[in-house]
């Protein structure tokens, strides 16, 4: 009881700051702070927003969920923003790499760690983006999206946002996901990046029984086997099915 009050008196007070920032003139990076710490409060998700690169000291566990934002599609043309990971407890840790250098050593080992399991959601696109940028392979990977299309026969809607529905019951907003991540950060941006890895843990959970149950879970640990090899084909531009007439 001490904590919901709590709780609701810091969403009331920083709300409360965040409709009275047009009359205090304070700087544009406090504002963001502010609207960052209510959307942390509200969503009950811890939000960590890193420069450059993970902390030193930071410890995932042994299987974290990934994702990945960038200016557009187009590897070689549309720059990575973003690289946000969740240790499944409600946490999401944001990483707005320099692109001028992406030096982000931390982040490149886990990413690269052959014993922690990565969990993402059509990661083909997250894994050309950080092979291309960060130059190094992303290793021990699931994917709910893969996962979902071997698994959920019954539907033809894999979206990341449907599976939230389905196994969490949570309606996601994602108006934000053709947005600017180029740039400053808006409150709004970043409860989308949580939003994108925090459910994966639990998704793939409810997924790989699926899989199990239909005895297509061998089926799906051999599509996981071959991504690494489609995300070299994009990278070399073949990007249409190579096995096609």
């Amino acid at each position: 009881m001490l904590r919901v009050t709590t709780v609701t008196f810091m969403l009331f007070f920083v709300n409360f700051l965040i409709k009275c920032l047009p009359i205090w003139p304070l700087p544009p990076k406090i504002r963001q702070f502010l609207g960052f710490i209510y959307i942390s409060l509200k969503m009950n998700i811890d939000i960590k927003l890193h420069k450059t690169d993970l902390p030193d000291d930071l410890n995932l566990g042994n299987v974290i969920a990934v994702d990945g934002e960038f200016m557009g599609l187009n590897v070689g043309r549309d720059p990575l923003c973003l690289i946000q990971v969740s240790s499944g407890n409600n946490d999401a840790h944001i990483v707005q790499l320099d692109r001028e250098n992406y030096h982000a050593p931390n982040l490149v080992k886990m990413l690269n760690d052959e014993k922690i399991v990565k969990i993402f959601h059509y990661g083909r696109a997250d894994m050309a983006h950080i092979k291309y940028y960060l130059k190094t392979n992303t290793n021990n990977i699931l994917d709910t999206k893969i996962a979902s299309k071997l698994g959920r026969s019954y539907s033809d809607n894999h979206s990341l946002k449907t599976l939230i529905k389905e196994f969490i019951n949570v309606d996601i907003n994602k108006q934000f996901q053709n947005s600017d991540f180029g740039g400053e950060l808006t409150p709004a941006q970043l409860k989308y990046c949580a939003n994108d890895v925090v459910y994966l843990h639990k998704i793939h959970d409810e997924l790989n029984k699926i899989l199990v149950r239909e005895k297509r879970l061998n089926l799906y640990k051999d599509c996981l086997k071959f991504l690494k090899t489609r995300v070299e084909l994009d990278l070399a531009l073949f990007r249409d099915d190579i096995w096609s007439h």
